[in-house]
């Protein structure tokens, strides 16, 4: 494997010391999902169906509030949106004293004013890097993504169970105020020094159109694809009383789609994001034949997940070559909400598959429907883009 453009890239002025920063502050975040989910079971006893509507209003508040946050970061600058993690760090920190209602109701518009850090990182990224060297930019984001994922879950877990819900909550506000304070310090620029934003704002249909749309496809279908692998690997491992091997599997996918990311980025010719898309999606259909065994299982889910990180970074190069510097916090936003619906979508739609059938038919319901996304997004791929906006 060649390690050289990783090399490159890290050796850009600010690259290294904005991923470890990203790296931390995309933490906090990734351990709220299922520390909210125990605080509603064991803290509030309410279950696990009312936990699951509490996930579900903060899907549909990141989802609606990602791009208008976005668009805030294009407008009136980092700075400003950072200011607002004042709102989202209250939330968590006086979470805890929340009866089920107000959490319900307030995890809603806290996912509204939620700071995208993701996306952010991102932005920052194609500021620090030049175009022919975003690739392995954007590969090791991917693989900085991934890690976020195997650290916050586990760690929100443990402060949870070793000292309370509650806690763990408090320790997400205060974290994500930390990480807020040190970005807004640090105001890492967001437009690359080759790029002109002066002049008009440029319109939303001059650019939301072709291959911006197909870059937004890309991560609902892949989202789609992956949250109904999760559903479907949990019903298959709880279902054969092996529940307790899941964070081992998990583990596992997050190490192929790392290991994906770092082959993709070296690489100096690659499939597009909508060849890969399908190419996940179709290595999805055949995993329940591990069904029911931890080792067949692992084993399986690994080609699709080798194509996990490489399809993100896709988009993410799309946007940047499509989206226009000055509306890219926009097109990032809008990326962010592709991810945050395609959960949404996948992980009843594998549900339902495993209910009707068991969960091998969980993993080939989640793959055709990432088939025919990407069928969808080869459509909008082939439309001509109406402005040139590439730097």
């Amino acid at each position: 494997m060649n390690l050289a453009p990783f090399r490159t890239v890290l050796a850009l002025p600010g690259v290294r010391p904005l991923m470890l920063l990203m790296l931390f502050a995309r933490i906090p975040p990734t351990a709220a999902g299922v520390t909210v989910t125990l605080h509603v079971v064991t803290t509030l006893d309410k279950g696990y169906a009312a936990a699951g509507t509490v996930g579900f209003a903060t899907m549909i508040g990141l989802g609606l509030g990602s791009p208008l946050m976005g668009k805030l970061v294009d407008s009136r600058g980092l700075r400003f949106v950072l200011a607002l993690s004042l709102l989202e760090g209250l939330f968590w920190v006086t979470a805890p004293l929340m009866d089920y209602t107000v959490l319900l109701v307030l995890a809603f518009a806290n996912g509204l004013v939620a700071v995208p850090v993701i996306s952010i990182g991102r932005q920052a990224l194609t500021a620090l890097v030049p175009l022919p060297q975003r690739r392995p930019a954007f590969s090791l984001d991917s693989i900085s993504v991934e890690l976020s994922f195997m650290v916050g879950p586990a760690a929100g877990v443990l402060i949870a169970t070793e000292f309370s819900t509650g806690t763990a909550l408090v320790v997400i506000g205060v974290s994500i105020l930390a990480a807020s304070a040190v970005l807004f310090a640090v105001n890492p620029v967001l437009v690359h020094e080759d790029e002109d934003v002066s002049g008009p704002q440029p319109r939303v249909r001059e650019w939301l159109r072709g291959p911006v749309l197909a870059a937004l496809i890309i991560p609902f279908g892949a989202t789609v694809a992956l949250s109904g692998m999760e559903i479907a690997s949990i019903a298959s491992l709880e279902q054969a009383g092996k529940q307790s091997w899941l964070s081992v599997v998990f583990v596992v996918m997050c190490a192929a789609s790392a290991l994906g990311g770092l082959v993709y980025g070296s690489l100096k010719r690659v499939p597009g994001g909508v060849v890969l898309l399908a190419c996940m999606a179709l290595l999805e259909i055949p995993v329940g034949l591990g069904d029911g065994s931890v080792v067949l299982l692992a084993l399986a889910l690994v080609p699709m997940n080798l194509v996990c990180a490489p399809t993100i970074s896709a988009s993410t190069e799309l946007i940047s070559r499509h989206a226009p510097p000055a509306a890219r916090g926009l097109a990032l936003g809008l990326q962010g909400s592709a991810f945050t619906f395609g959960v949404a979508a996948g992980q009843p739609l594998a549900g339902l598959a495993v209910d009707h059938s068991g969960p091998p038919l969980g993993f080939v319901v989640a793959g055709l429907a990432g088939l025919v996304i990407a069928g969808l997004g080869w459509l909008f791929s082939r439309q001509r883009q109406a402005v040139s906006v590439t730097s």
